[in-house]
């Protein structure tokens, strides 16, 4: 008599066979609509570990609690050129982006954070400042 883990290593195994449209076709039966990814491997790997978790219980729910609490820290990317605007005390405040730092009323900074300071008066968070991130989430 075989196992959950057994049973899950065996229908793994089958998976090593399918080409693309047969792992589409087995994630339909198992979970839904497919997922756009063209990668046979990557399918496979995912498919993989969702029969295991079928079979054998997946992932306890601290786990599940933990992951979902954990974020990827992302920067936002600012193109060369581009102008960020803020209004601040009546008064719009436009700092340029540079390769190298930001360009606000003729004078170089070498942070968003710093160009907020001189705008301000206190020390901010300079993507905070302009509106790239909400409070919060950096």
């Amino acid at each position: 008599m075989q196992g959950p883990m057994e049973r899950a290593t065996l229908d793994a195994r089958a998976l090593e066979v399918m080409d693309l449209e047969a792992l589409r076709d087995e994630w339909r039966r198992r979970i839904g609509p497919p997922p756009k990814v063209r990668s046979v491997d990557l399918l496979r790997r995912i498919l993989a570990w969702r029969i295991q978790a079928e079979m054998c219980g997946g992932l306890d729910a601290e786990t599940r609690r933990a992951l979902r609490s954990t974020r990827v820290a992302t920067r936002p990317v600012l193109q060369v050129g581009a102008c960020l605007t803020r209004e601040w005390q009546g008064r719009a405040h436009v700092a340029e982006v540079l390769p190298d730092g930001f360009l606000y009323e003729g004078k170089r900074y070498r942070s968003l954070s710093a160009v907020a300071r001189q705008i301000s008066g206190s020390r901010w968070n300079g993507p905070r400042f302009f509106g790239l991130r909400v409070s919060g989430t950096d």
